[in-house]
């Protein structure tokens, strides 16, 4: 894996020069503008705080930029990784997401090396959008507050939604004004222009300056330390077994969030730009990162698509664009700290409802009604409620299974239709026995859950001194249907009818050679086609 790195590198720098390097450093310069206001956004509603948000992108920017596995990977914090956040940092404090993000690190840092980058290939598309859409809401939910300038109470989103109804909702008016404001701004922006300013920051100043101007009663970011060493950060003492042991679970949802977000972001990445994302490397640099980050007193990162598809839309040649953007960060947190900190909560909010709005696959979710693909969208609301009532791991497991269920019900039809012997297909104008000789196609996998419609169709075969069962239609077969052949077969034994079989699949002669089905029939009573079987019959 470390050849393969440097090879890559070496192929991405090759013929670097100076006209190169301008274009990555305004790829990177734009970047740093989008990241910005999500990072103090994601920071806030992660529970933690604008200044952890904004470290998290600034180590994420540098450390994962310079291992990932594409060039155009930028990694940062992400409102699906603050939704599942929140209710981490509700329940075990700071100390315990930065001992969840390092070992959330450890776990993606394995998954590198034991090359498990292909896994995400197994859950379905479905699957993928409702958790992303049950991501949206729980960030939507989670702004609430922010938003209307109110008070809640609870670990999860639903929780505090429901606790409005004991405490109270008298929304503060400037809040809610700021947040409609910075929602309106971001709607109504032109798109040519989010390409030189994005809408997000417009907005945000746009905020901030009215906020400031008319001195309104509403609640600030607050300050930002000019430092990436801050207070409050891991310490090796906080990794006790006791600490470790509580953090495993929520490490495992992080590092499959961090997995999922990242391979799909370089998916996403690679058709973009013709280049194939190498997934174990991503991996790789999102575990090294998400080591690095707590101890510098940041939440978890993970390449997100908002700020990759900028980079590439801006011309980012190496991976220099997403060590740039960190810097661009670096250097506003160290001369644009105060301006920060006035930046009302409610205009973060703002831009979380709309981010969250923008996160669902609306194109994908409206192919899906429009052509009543029930399966589909059964997936994609079971997926997105368990997002919001459980956690990711559990929600992506029953995504999966359901997903494995109407698959399993789909492939599990079998047709079994019956046709009498046609000799003119010979080209013969009478075949010996053919009134009393009827082909039994089999079409669908024999196993369990088809042995009944298996012998259901058989039994109705009545009345024929010859019965062909064409299996090129079966793909597999289990015991219990091959135990139904081999019923079916003594019983018509026993009636004087002859049994034979053609286009049988390979692997699934094997199988009823192993089942002692052959043996019991008879070599000499297979056939590699209809076709072939009748011309030997005709032959006598």
């Amino acid at each position: 894996m470390i050849r393969e790195y440097f090879a890559m590198l070496q192929k991405e720098f090759r013929g670097y020069n100076g006209a190169k390097l301008a274009k990555d450093l305004m790829a990177g310069i734009t970047v740093c503008a989008v990241a910005l206001p999500l990072a103090l956004a994601f920071g806030v509603s992660s529970g933690a705080t604008a200044s952890a948000g904004l470290i998290t992108a600034i180590i994420a920017g540098v450390f994962m930029s310079v291992l990932a596995g594409g060039f155009y990977q930028i990694s940062g914090p992400t409102g699906a990784m603050a939704a599942i956040l929140a209710g981490i940092v509700a329940q075990y404090g700071m100390q315990g997401v930065f001992v969840a993000t390092f070992l959330a690190g450890v776990f993606l840092l394995a998954a590198g090396f034991l090359h498990l980058g292909r896994l995400t290939g197994f859950i379905p598309a479905p699957v993928i959008a409702g958790f992303t859409s049950g991501i949206a809401v729980i960030i939507a939910l989670g702004q609430v507050d922010n938003f209307f300038g109110v008070h809640s109470e609870g670990v999860s989103a639903v929780e505090k939604l429901m606790s409005y109804g004991r405490l109270g909702f008298s929304p503060n008016w400037y809040a809610l004004g700021i947040g409609l404001l910075v929602v309106v701004l971001m709607i109504v922006y032109p798109k040519k222009w989010n390409g030189v300013v994005p809408s997000s920051l417009v907005a945000i100043i746009a905020a901030t300056a009215i906020s400031s101007l008319f001195k309104m009663d509403v609640a600030v970011v607050g300050a930002i330390p000019k430092t990436l060493l801050p207070d409050e950060r891991l310490t090796l003492s906080a990794l006790d077994m006791t600490t470790v042991k509580a953090m495993l679970a929520p490490a495992v949802s992080i590092a499959m969030l961090g997995m999922i977000e990242s391979l799909l972001c370089g998916a996403s990445a690679g058709r973009m730009t013709g280049i194939t994302l190498k997934s174990d490397q991503e991996l790789v640099a999102q575990g090294v990162g998400n080591m690095l980050v707590p101890l510098f007193g940041g939440i978890p990162a993970t390449a997100a698509i908002a700020r990759t598809s900028v980079a590439i839309k801006s011309g980012a040649i190496t991976r220099l664009a997403g060590v740039f953007h960190a810097l661009g960060l670096l250097a506003s947190m160290m001369l644009l700290s105060p301006l920060m900190g006035r930046i009302p909560l409610a205009g973060l909010a703002g831009v979380l409802m709309v981010t969250a709005w923008r996160m669902n696959e609306w194109g994908t979710i409206r192919y899906w009604f429009r052509h009543r693909l029930k399966s589909s969208i059964t997936k994609f609301f079971v997926t997105m409620l368990a997002t919001v009532l459980f956690d990711l791991t559990t929600a992506i497991l029953i995504g999966i299974v359901v997903g494995v269920v109407f698959f399993v019900a789909k492939s599990s039809g079998l047709e079994v239709s019956t046709e009498d012997v046609d000799p003119s297909r010979m080209g013969l104008e009478a075949l010996p026995g053919s009134r009393d000789a009827a082909v039994v196609y089999l079409t669908g996998p024999l196993f369990f859950m088809t042995a009944d419609a298996l012998r259901e169709g058989l039994a109705r075969v009545q009345g024929k001194k010859t019965v062909i069962l064409s299996m090129r239609g079966v793909p597999s077969i289990d015991v219990t249907a091959a135990g139904v052949l081999e019923e079916y077969y003594k019983a018509s034994c026993k009636a004087g009818v002859r049994v034979l079989f053609s286009s049988v699949q390979p692997h699934v002669k094997v199988y009823l050679e192993r089942t002692g089905i052959v043996e019991e029939v008879g070599e000499e009573c297979f056939y590699q086609s209809v076709d072939k079987l009748l011309a030997q019959l005709a032959q006598g």
